[in-house]
């Protein structure tokens, strides 16, 4: 992209309100994630039960749980828990949904063939439901809660590049880097994967967003990031048994997840307006 054409994005970028709302709502996500030892003197793991469920006050804004740890602290460090999930998971998505779909796209026959219908199978099962087996097998923990999401949630991105790719294999300018002897790793990497660049970009916003809940679905469920670390959904676990006789204990961990998700949907379909060319002048 030229920068002339940068520029302009960027001002179309700044005059849309989803984006404008859903980036400052992101940003103070990960600020909130990167500087939490500096605005906050608590530990996330270590509490006084002596301050064991105080509500919200000067000292704890966001009050105290149980165990008597600060509830604010918590969720500043349970926003790591999910911008990293969310991250690695979406990589991984990347990895796989590029390589099978290019695969399944450009070489066509056979090769799509088996790789569609495995693509099939996979999204057969309900993606959390398939998360949960797989946690089931495996010790829940961090880094299975990667391999779990990762296994379930690449589809999408294969489906997409499939179906790009056979469009773009039939165009004018791939056809004449064939003719001139581009070999098929040329072709896919200066004329395929750069045309696939905008809607990739907006899949994995809203993909990381999916994957954010279903971490915390299945660490609401016990199967995920195991205490004593901080993870939205544990913490939602931990207070749905005293929802009434303590509600910031669910208030501020869902308040979390819901501006973390809105903000990274609006940015989607903000991306989505900008780089679709579908949608231009609606």
């Amino acid at each position: 992209m030229s920068e002339g054409k940068g520029v302009a994005m960027l001002r179309k970028a700044l005059r849309h309100p989803g984006m404008v709302v859903g980036t400052l709502l992101v940003l103070a996500v990960v600020a909130v994630a990167l500087l939490a030892p500096y605005l906050t003197p608590y530990s996330p793991t270590r509490g006084d039960l002596l301050e064991s469920l105080e509500p919200p006050s000067a000292k704890h804004p966001f009050g105290t749980d149980l165990q008597g740890r600060d509830v604010m602290t918590r969720v500043f460090y349970g926003a790591r828990i999910s911008l990293l999930v969310g991250l690695v998971v979406q990589c991984m998505s990347l990895v796989l949904g590029i390589s099978v779909g290019l695969a399944a796209g450009y070489w066509g026959g056979r090769w799509d063939d088996i790789l569609t219908g495995f693509i099939t199978l996979v999204q057969s099962f309900p993606g959390l439901l398939f998360a949960i087996a797989v946690m089931a097998v495996l010790d829940p923990s961090l880094y299975n809660v990667f391999i779990a999401l990762g296994l379930v949630s690449w589809t999408a991105m294969a489906r997409l590049v499939r179906s790009e790719t056979l469009s773009l294999r039939e165009s004018l300018f791939v056809q004449a880097a064939r003719a001139a002897g581009g070999s098929s790793f040329h072709i896919l990497r200066r004329h395929i994967l750069p045309n696939l660049l905008a809607p990739l970009l907006v899949l994995f916003t809203l993909g990381f967003a999916t994957a954010i809940l279903s971490e915390a679905s299945l660490s609401f469920l016990g199967l995920g990031v195991q205490p004593p670390q901080p993870s939205w959904g544990s913490m939602l676990a931990d207070g749905r048994e005293r929802v009434w006789d303590a509600p910031w204990l669910m208030l501020y961990p869902g308040l979390a997840i819901f501006f973390t998700i809105l903000g990274l949907n609006l940015i989607g379909d903000g991306l989505r307006d900008l780089l679709d060319p579908k949608l231009k002048g609606r």
